[in-house]
């Protein structure tokens, strides 16, 4: 009697450790598969984010975010007077740097410098967004065109800027960042100062007598390298004419 339990309760342990080792290999391959499947949705919310960064911000009107806010990139035009690339990053509604009073006819462009030697289009967009806060001044440009030819709108066109004193009401301004005090600026905030300018002048009809610097109206040694080279200035406002042509 004792033998024929003994060798039952061997048979019956032996079936209880094959049927372990059968449930040890289940979860095994669950976790396998639990662990493939993580690896390959993270994989495609990778791969849709690097389509997104690479391929989406050439269309036109694509809405990303960055860690604050949402923006928009507006695609390039071809044609030697179509729109250039365009972040458009508007800045708060707030009384000291977008009041948002309405532009209702443009009848020019003014030409800034930043007048802070290497800083980047972002940090003086980010300035006058934090006027706001600061009340320091009023101050605040259509657009500002930074070291690497990037172009950030900050107002929309239907609104004025607070950029040109008493031109405010019927001009749309042109903040450029530059490397050095002398405020000249480089090759890639050149060029896309020159298709802003034909773009902007092309959509009001306006030609390049209509496009001035911030010292036409107000004396102020602004654009700088400009204003202590007008025969630059001449050459720049030849350069656009010939677009518009």
């Amino acid at each position: 009697m004792w033998k024929k339990i003994s060798a039952r309760q061997k048979k019956i342990e032996k079936s209880l450790k094959r049927n372990l080792k059968t449930l040890l290999c289940i979860a095994a391959l669950s976790l396998a598969i639990a662990v493939f499947a993580h690896v390959v949705g993270e994989m495609a919310v990778f791969s849709q984010k690097d389509y997104i960064d690479q391929d989406d911000t050439s269309q036109q009107g694509d809405v990303l975010k960055n860690d604050t806010e949402e923006y928009q990139i507006l695609a390039a035009e071809d044609g030697a007077c179509g729109r250039p690339e365009i972040i458009q990053d508007f800045i708060e509604e707030n009384p000291y740097s977008r009041s948002g009073i309405s532009l209702d006819v443009v009848n020019g462009i003014v030409i800034h410098y930043v007048g802070n030697a290497g800083t980047t289009a972002q940090e003086n967009r980010d300035y006058f967004e934090n006027l706001k806060d600061t009340h320091i001044t009023k101050a605040s440009s259509h657009f500002i065109i930074g070291l690497d030819g990037e172009i950030i709108q900050c107002i929309p066109l239907d609104e004025i800027a607070y950029a040109s004193n008493d031109r405010n009401s019927d001009t749309i301004s042109i903040e450029c960042c530059h490397k050095k005090e002398n405020g000249k600026f480089n090759k890639k905030t050149y060029a896309s100062l020159v298709q802003l300018t034909a773009w902007l002048c092309d959509t009001y009809g306006l030609s390049s007598d209509d496009v001035i610097r911030h010292y036409d109206v107000t004396g102020k040694l602004c654009p700088l390298y400009y204003v202590e080279h007008p025969d630059a200035w001449e050459d720049f406002l030849e350069t656009v004419e010939d677009r518009l042509s």
